[in-house]
């Protein structure tokens, strides 16, 4: 029954990120850390979701802002990642954890109320779109959940549904097969390689879902869904932070 209401939730959380570009291991791994533990939990939603943005990244591979995911993004993402896998064992838990929920779940709902009025989306500094670059990959290196910060500093940008998607996408493909890599050398892969191909089906029904309702969405529409996931992910982040 545990493995069964995971499944609900993957086809949930990657369909969503079929549509938005993140999001998939942070609302699946807030809700299955409900039921299972979080270190059963990764090593299936990780591999998981190389398959998933790696599709996506090569049939939407033209979308992507290559220079910006190169050249910013990437150095940036992996840093942080790194630094926060360090400190891990005496960060990621406790005070920042909710603190960082309050964070994503304020800004969530900030944007979402904007976007009903008539301010438009404004650039961020560039200094600014840096550092939260860098506290992405820091959050995804203590709390596996990078993707709110990230997707706050691209909300800065001039990027359209598309690009954000692809680039997002992009990002998630190559952190997480460096993850997938660690997994299988410490020996945590292999075990739950049956699991994994149990719900590879789920993402496929999941993708196809997603891009349909993607392509259904005015520019509007996918930025207030956007802000909408991160609302809810902060408050299930601070759900979880708090259990």
């Amino acid at each position: 029954m545990n493995w069964t209401l995971i499944g609900l939730f993957i086809l949930i959380s990657y369909t969503l990120e079929a549509i938005t570009g993140f999001g998939s291991i942070v609302i699946a791994l807030s809700l299955g850390a409900l039921i299972l533990p979080m270190d059963q939990l990764l090593p299936v939603l990780v591999p998981l979701n190389i398959f998933m943005s790696g599709f996506l990244v090569v049939k939407h591979r033209q979308h992507i802002l290559w220079p910006l995911l190169l050249k910013i993004i990437a150095p940036l993402m992996v840093l942080g990642t790194i630094a926060g896998a360090w400190l891990r064992p005496a960060l990621a838990g406790g005070l920042l954890a909710v603190l960082f929920a309050v964070v994503i779940a304020v800004f969530g709902a900030r944007e979402l109320y904007r976007s009903f009025g008539a301010n438009p989306v404004q650039a961020h500094p560039r200094w600014l779109n840096q550092l939260l670059m860098a506290g992405a990959g820091l959050t995804h290196g203590l709390f596996a959940s990078g993707g709110p910060l990230l997707v706050f500093a691209l909300a800065g940008t001039h990027a359209n549904k598309s690009q954000m998607r692809a680039t997002l996408l992009a990002v998630w493909f190559s952190l997480n097969c460096l993850l997938t890599l660690l997994f299988l050398l410490d020996g945590q892969l292999l075990p739950v390689l049956p699991k994994i191909l149990m719900f590879l089906p789920l993402l496929l029904v999941g993708v196809w879902l997603g891009e349909k309702l993607h392509h259904a969405l005015s520019d509007l529409a996918f930025r207030r869904l956007i802000y909408s996931i991160l609302l809810t992910t902060g408050l299930l982040l601070l759900l979880r932070a708090l259990l």
